[in-house]
């Protein structure tokens, strides 16, 4: 069955014009266009914006979503499986911070005592579970199940004040490697003292530090198309359809965030001080 773009829109529950910037973006071409000039979608089509729209409601970058969907590798069903278990972890996200509001209001009714501890245990949870969701298979490959059990104990251990002190550094590290990034230089003071601060950040997590395990994460952000999306937020990309175009600062887009924290903690690395 066929699909004007407005029929299309409807049964998506999206708008016209979201589906034609899809078009010029690259995203989702129509697979004609008929003789009066209307787009019309197919039935690959319309699978392929299911999938468009099963990432997008797992907050996934259209540029991502570009890369991952034109990988020879994709598969669909494979794809469909990870949204399904990604929404199961996120529902069980949801139940375990809507447990943590309810015992909250019968504290502040008094009904019963809730620590500091159990105020922030949800929160904490959650970041582990978007963290396995997201990044679990990977990260258990390469450094296997005790060090990502044990790291995720360590989050779990977190008092109140160690919870706000790592997002604050996180908040700083980003800050800290937008500047450093717009500067371009991955040798300068301000993109070593990034290195320094993602250092700090990563031992919030880590049961001990080294070089080459520090060398081996930003390498992954690189390889990764999520991580090196999440670094590209730092320093955003102006639209999909800008993919691998120069930047003003001569870098390439794409994973160019990323790659420039890899540069950098290259050159951290390589200084004897840095243990």
């Amino acid at each position: 069955m066929e699909y004007t773009i407005n029929k299309l829109a409807k049964l998506a529950g999206i708008s016209t014009r979201t589906l034609r910037w899809y078009d010029e973006c690259g995203l989702l071409k129509p697979h004609r266009i008929n003789s009066n000039g209307y787009r019309i979608y197919g039935q690959s089509e319309i699978d392929r914006l299911q999938q468009i729209l099963f990432y997008r409601e797992l907050g996934v970058e259209l540029s991502e979503i570009g890369h991952i969907l034109a990988a020879k590798e994709f598969d669909g069903l494979v794809a469909m499986q990870k949204h399904y278990d990604a929404l199961c972890a996120k529902q069980k996200q949801l139940s375990s911070l809507i447990a943590n509001v309810e015992k909250s209001i019968k504290a502040m009714k008094g009904e019963i005592n809730m620590s500091d501890h159990e105020k922030f245990e949800g929160f904490k949870q959650n970041l582990i579970n978007d963290n396995e969701q997201k990044y679990g298979d990977e990260i258990r490959t390469k450094y296997g199940n005790d060090v990502v059990n044990r790291s995720n104990a360590k989050i779990k251990g977190m008092t109140k004040a160690q919870y706000a002190e790592v997002e604050a550094l996180s908040q700083q590290l980003n800050e800290t490697l937008k500047a450093a990034f717009e500067q371009g230089d991955p040798s300068s003071e301000l993109a070593q003292k990034a290195c320094e601060l993602h250092k700090r950040w990563l031992c919030y997590y880590w049961d001990e530090y080294s070089k080459e395990a520090h060398m081996g994460v930003v390498q992954m952000y690189v390889d990764d198309e999520r991580f090196a999306a999440y670094y590209d937020k730092i320093a955003p990309v102006s639209s999909f359809a800008s993919q691998n175009q120069p930047s003003a600062a001569g870098h390439l887009s794409g994973t160019r965030c990323a790659v420039f924290l890899r540069d950098a903690v290259r050159v951290y690395c390589d200084e004897p001080k840095n243990v």
